[in-house]
């Protein structure tokens, strides 16, 4: 029998080495190829002339690259090594958490030093489980009672050096295979820089890099819309991790967080610098090799004129603080003003600002903050700015005609308030009715849209609910209600009122009942200015491949206009509304004449007040009004379109008209900005920048 089984035994080894021996020596070198992708500079972000908005500037970095199936008890090691060398804490003063450990600030949590005080300390950290308490545990529940049983005693006994170290451990701890961390590149000093990299052959997996952070050259100027980037610790973000990944994003990467940093991430990251790793079975590297170099992120450049958006920022805050302080008392709900600058033709954001006026407390002095987010986030009453829709809707509706006339005094439908203009205006046309801003034409409008053709007072009309719909579908093909299209990762697009009736209808027609955003409200003019075409409003220009320092590179792609609809209707119509807008700013009676009659571009537009209630824990606590102001110039051969919206203004007699003077002194700082310019010679960036003319300057 042992005869047998001996006989059989060889039988199999000859079996394997005669037969399966190659197969089984190719198992044992067998090697694993493994590809990292290494991130590069981010693009950088321009203004339509050239000027450099966001750049990245240069940081040192030190980086671990680990190798596969690393130890903590390795990475300890490492970690104690490095702490010769680099110092983690030395910025953050070690303070306490909750239970009055002393920690080094974020960067070391009281688990860690647990995990650290175990590593150190094993034999006696295990030797507080009894054998039958660790009989009955797996390793994971046997290391979870381990920490449970260290003692605030315990952990006193970490010295700051060794906090170092954790911190340090930490990085490492949170590093994937293969894949470069960055353990520091805050703070690194040129000292630590070169320590380190003279020692880096007793530091597996340590190197030094170039780094970079972004920096916004013009501060909170347009910081809501330039968005922000994650940190190296926060990563990718978790909410689209899946998408990331599977575009080869490592987890530690830095990514756009928002605004145009988040919509333009595909264009600003570039291409990563792919490396492939060929280990054994034990993880070890055999080899690295350069699959491709890598590419930075392209550049943007914007449609906005920095310089003109500083102006407009600051006639925004100068003209609300007027307002205020004339009015301190009646005004004190007025917080925000919002103006929105445009090419009606191309769709070019040229500016676009938000400001908040914070009132002091008595200690501190008043302040202004840019929230420029407002301009799209935030939706108002419009008031009369959008009775130039409402005309074009009778229009296309068949509900009136060119030079339709109705008698202007107040209306009274049975069982509701009655509604009137400001004053009892008589017979007006469309013209009057858009120059001196009749609410009773625009009633008529509704009542007529909803079936209503002979209004009696004080008797109930006939009305068809789907009468909203329609209006609210001829507003859309303006921009009112629906969204704009703007390349931003977020927009809003107003509250449409529930209550369909007659007279929720005749509000509609006035912008007394749905909201609509300072964008949509530049969308909608710049509709009527270009005649009848709504364009894309957009805020990057173009794609740019990246140039030699710093400079702007050869045109990839440019921005072209996108048309989302066309108002399909009789061009006399349109032209009509264009002059009544033009009446409203040049004609006597107009109810901008007084801001802008002696204004020598010719500018064209609609004013607009809307009521506004105050609620606070659902009580009414103040009346107000919203100002608003749409325009264009000239009027007839449009470059420049503006939306004005200033909240939550007091009702007062004599109140200061914030909202024209700004409209008024926005379009002053366009034309005089293009003179001036035009006498300079100073052009846009319109054209691809040569080798020898690619810098930021030019």
């Amino acid at each position: 029998m042992i005869f047998l089984l001996f006989s059989a035994l060889i039988l199999r080894l000859g079996v394997v080495q005669i037969l399966y021996g190659e197969d089984a020596q190719e198992e044992i070198n067998k090697k694993v190829n493994q590809v990292t992708n290494l991130p590069v500079p981010r693009g950088i972000i321009f203004d339509r002339f050239g000027r450099v908005i966001v750049d990245n500037e240069p940081l040192y970095s030190i980086t671990y690259t680990p190798q596969k199936y690393t130890k903590a008890e390795e990475r300890l090691d490492l970690a104690e090594k490095l702490s010769a060398y680099i110092k983690m804490c030395e910025t953050n003063e070690p303070e306490k958490d909750e239970d009055g450990v002393e920690v080094c600030s974020d960067l070391v949590k009281e688990r860690d030093m647990k995990d650290y005080w175990i590593l150190k300390n094993k034999e006696k950290a295990y030797n507080r489980l009894s054998a039958e308490e660790r009989a009955s545990m797996d390793d994971k529940e046997e290391y979870a009672e381990v920490l449970d049983r260290i003692s605030e005693e315990d952990l006193a006994e970490i010295t700051d050096e060794e906090l170092e170290v954790i911190a340090i451990k930490r990085e490492l701890d949170q590093a994937f295979a293969l894949t470069p961390h960055i353990v520091k590149n805050k703070g690194v000093t040129e000292e630590e820089y070169a320590t380190v990299a003279e020692h880096l052959n007793e530091l597996p997996g340590i190197n030094v890099a170039a780094d970079w952070n972004r920096k916004y050259l013009f501060e909170d100027t347009l910081k809501y819309y330039l968005g922000s980037v994650t940190s190296s610790d926060e990563g990718i973000l978790k909410d689209n991790m899946d998408y990331y990944l599977t575009h080869g994003y490592s987890r530690n990467d830095r990514v756009g967080r928002s605004g145009l940093e988040a919509q333009y991430e595909t264009v600003l990251s570039g291409e990563k610098t792919r490396i492939q790793h060929i280990t054994d079975k034990e993880g070890n590297l055999i080899q690295s090799e350069v699959l491709y170099p890598g590419e930075q992120g392209k550049n943007l450049v914007l449609t906005i004129d920095m310089e003109y958006q500083q102006m407009v920022d600051e006639i925004v805050r100068e003209e609300l603080k007027t307002a205020i302080e004339k009015f301190p008392q009646q005004n004190k709900h007025m917080n925000d003003a919002m103006a929105v600058v445009m090419d009606p033709n191309t769709g070019e954001i040229l500016a676009i600002s938000g400001q908040r006026y914070v009132r002091g407390d008595g200690v501190d002095e008043p302040y202004f903050e840019d929230q420029s987010f407002r301009a799209v986030s935030d939706a108002h009453r419009p008031g009369s700015a959008v009775k130039g829709a409402t005309v074009l809707a009778g229009y296309q509706s068949g509900v009136i005609d060119i030079g339709t006339q109705f008698y202007d005094r107040p209306i009274k439908i049975k069982d509701t308030p009655e509604k009137s203009s400001y004053r009892t205006l008589g017979t007006v046309n469309d013209l009057d009715a858009l120059r001196l801003s009749s609410n009773v034409y625009m009633f008529f409008i509704a009542l007529r849209m909803g079936g209503e053709y002979n209004y009696q007072p004080n008797h109930s009309v006939s009305f068809n609910p789907d009468a909203f719909k329609e209006m609210r579908n001829y507003f859309k093909q303006f921009g009112l209600g629906t969204n704009t299209g703007i390349d931003l990762p977020f927009e809003s697009t107003g509250y449409k009122g529930s209550t369909l009736k007659a007279g929720t209808l005749m509000d509609f027609a006035i912008g007394q009942y749905d909201t609509f955003t300072t964008l949509q409200l530049a969308q909608y003019v710049s509709t009527i200015a270009n005649g009848g075409y709504r364009i894309k409003p957009h805020l990057a220009k173009e794609i740019r491949l990246p140039g030699h320092e710093n400079g702007l590179g050869p045109v990839y792609q440019s921005v072209t206009p996108e048309v989302l609809n066309k108002i399909e209707m009789d061009d006399r119509y349109l032209e009509r509304v264009q002059e009544g807008f033009r009446q409203v700013f040049q004609e006597p009676g107009g109810t901008a004449y007084y801001e802008f009659a002696d204004a020598p571009y010719k500018p064209a537009g609609k004013t607009g007040t809307a009521q506004n209630e105050i609620y606070e824990d659902g009580k009414l606590v103040a009346k107000t009004e919203n100002l608003t102001l749409v325009g264009y110039a000239p009027y007839d051969k449009p470059e420049v379109a503006f939306a004005v919206v200033v909240p939550n203004t007091g009702i007062v007699k004599g109140q200061y008209q914030v909202n024209k003077q700004i409209g008024r002194r926005i379009l002053d700082a366009y034309f005089e900005l293009k003179e001036k310019r035009a006498k300079e010679g100073i052009q846009e960036v319109i054209r691809p920048v040569s080798e020898e003319d690619n810098s930021a300057e030019s």
